[in-house]
């Protein structure tokens, strides 16, 4: 189970961010999906129309966007994922416009699978690296 929790979890990062494919949200997410985000930039996400649209923003800011899967952990009905996500700020993100900055930042995923399909996911990034790299908010020092 815990190997095909991780292929799962894998498809979904390849699929739906490397890739942008915002269709097979539908197919590997449950109806009842929620998304717990960093507060001051996400803050909770239902549903597959709901994620489909948090996608399609960081990839219209983004539209190199490709994350790299540092390490995969999987054990029962939950796979927690260690990831770098790099890419271009190419277009408006969250109210700021194009700087053109190349972004890297890490993270951690944390998915709940039931009946084969993510149903719940805990993300966390340094949200503040991630504004000030796009000039959101102003660097310090």
């Amino acid at each position: 189970m815990s190997e095909k929790n991780k292929a799962l979890a894998r498809r979904y990062l390849e699929e739906i961010w490397d890739k942008g494919n915002v269709d097979v949200i539908d197919e590997l997410f449950t109806t009842d999906f929620v998304r717990h985000g960093p507060p001051a930039v996400e803050g909770e996400v239902r549903g597959p129309e709901g994620f489909k649209g948090l996608v399609s923003t960081y990839h219209a800011g983004f539209p190199d966007f490709r994350v790299t899967i540092d390490e995969m952990i999987a054990e029962g009905d939950s796979v927690v994922t260690r990831w770098t996500v790099r890419g271009t700020h190419q277009g408006e993100l969250m109210g700021s416009a194009p700087t053109g900055n190349q972004v890297t930042f890490t993270g951690y995923l944390f998915d709940r699978i039931a009946g084969g399909k993510i149903e719940e996911e805990w993300v966390d990034y340094d949200t503040l690296h991630v504004m000030q790299e796009i000039g959101a908010v102003p660097q310090q020092g």
